[in-house]
């Protein structure tokens, strides 16, 4: 097991070993997490997006087809905005709204 020492001014420097399995060079980024009492480094993703990959996994709040969901959506909201309308007294969802003065 590799080990590092923190300086005075709480650094530690990345064992060399550690440094060439990972690919990690002089200025990279490390993201810090502490799990468990113990602190993990990560090489930090070059876009920010990238921390996001693979959050959602195996959670396909949509369901199984994304499209359907969407029209799913798309048919409530319809309905919706009749109902808004029909108790406002207006016309139908797919009517343009008056123009202003």
């Amino acid at each position: 097991m590799l080990s590092v020492k923190v300086s005075a001014k709480h650094q530690i420097a990345v064992p060399s070993e550690a440094r060439r399995q990972l690919g990690i060079k002089a200025g990279d980024r490390l993201d810090v997490q502490v799990a468990d009492g113990a602190l993990i480094l990560r090489p930090a993703p070059l876009r920010p997006s990238d921390r996001l990959r693979g959050v959602a996994e195996g959670r396909a709040w949509y369901g199984s087809d994304p499209v359907a969901f969407v029209r799913q959506l798309r048919d409530e909201w319809e309905e919706r905005a009749g109902e808004r309308s029909g108790r406002l007294g207006g016309g139908s969802a797919d009517e343009a709204p008056p123009a202003r003065p």
